[in-house]
């Protein structure tokens, strides 16, 4: 039958036109030249199928290409920038960790200083304390003295004894009178029992010049006036030395005018100057 068919069946390849004039086909032969036609037609899509799908396919390849390069290229770029931005992140927490230590420093000072600065404070007012205590003892200690003679008061944080000219020396001399003795007994007691109190004495005059043979000017003559009331309190009562310091202050700083006699009585003075030492302070104020 196989033999029949191959050698009656039109002899013509899929693709080539059919013959004009076909020879007479038995029934059998007939349909198998038909299903080798609708073969023919079959292969012949596939294969035109088959080259859409290549071209197709070389399209996507080389769109693949492209997009590949298109990929490495934006990698690239984001590579570089994710570099970069690496770079500038760490830059930047660098820069935040400096910062943050520099803050911390500056709190650490700030809460040093505030602790200083609190220390001060109630050394200040320790020395207030002490300073409104002595007033108030040598206000006490004190009555039996005229106002016009000796006065006590409060100024700058200190302690101001002003003893008048006539309460502790005769016109022109530095040897202090009986009267004025006693005050300085009373002062002196007060003084050994308070050690940690530094006094400074000045003294003053009028304008009145003078000139002897002991005192060249005022200046001199209240220097000198100073001096001899340091020495009766370290001597007599046994205040330190280290303690007092003498100043004459001679005609420069009046209390009052000149140019009446009772101004230049006020004038006429030695002032004790007492104020609570400074050492504690001096320390803070050198940290």
């Amino acid at each position: 039958m196989a033999f029949l068919i191959s050698s009656c069946a039109p002899v013509y390849k899929c693709g080539d036109p059919k013959p004009a004039k076909q020879p007479s086909m038995g029934k059998r032969l007939k349909t198998v030249v038909n299903e080798r036609d609708m073969l023919c037609l079959s292969l012949a899509a596939k294969e035109k199928e088959n080259s859409g799908l290549k071209s197709s396919l070389a399209d996507q390849t080389s769109k693949n290409k492209d997009l590949t390069e298109q990929l490495n290229v934006l990698q690239g770029k984001y590579s570089s920038l994710i570099n970069s931005s690496l770079s500038q992140t760490d830059k930047l927490s660098k820069a935040l960790a400096a910062k943050s230590e520099e803050l911390n420093a500056k709190e650490k000072l700030l809460s040093e200083r505030e602790k200083t600065l609190n220390e001060m404070n109630q050394v200040i007012a320790r020395q207030d304390s002490i300073t409104k205590n002595l007033n108030s003892i040598l206000r006490n200690a004190l009555l039996g003295f005229n106002s016009d003679e000796l006065s006590v008061e409060i100024k700058n944080g200190k302690v101001y004894v002003s003893l008048s000219d006539k309460l502790l020396f005769k016109s022109g001399s530095s040897s202090v009178e009986n009267k004025g003795k006693e005050a300085l007994k009373v002062l002196g007691g007060v003084l050994d029992k308070n050690p940690d109190i530094d006094i400074l004495v000045e003294g003053h005059t009028d304008n009145v010049p003078i000139k002897t043979p002991v005192y060249k000017d005022n200046w001199d003559l209240s220097v000198a006036r100073a001096t001899s009331i340091v020495r009766i309190l370290s001597a007599d009562y046994k205040i330190a030395p280290t303690r007092m310091t003498a100043s004459g202050k001679g005609e420069f700083f009046p209390k009052a005018e000149n140019d009446t006699a009772e101004g230049r009585a006020k004038n006429r003075r030695t002032e004790i100057i007492l104020s609570p030492k400074l050492d504690e302070l001096m320390k803070l104020l050198s940290i």
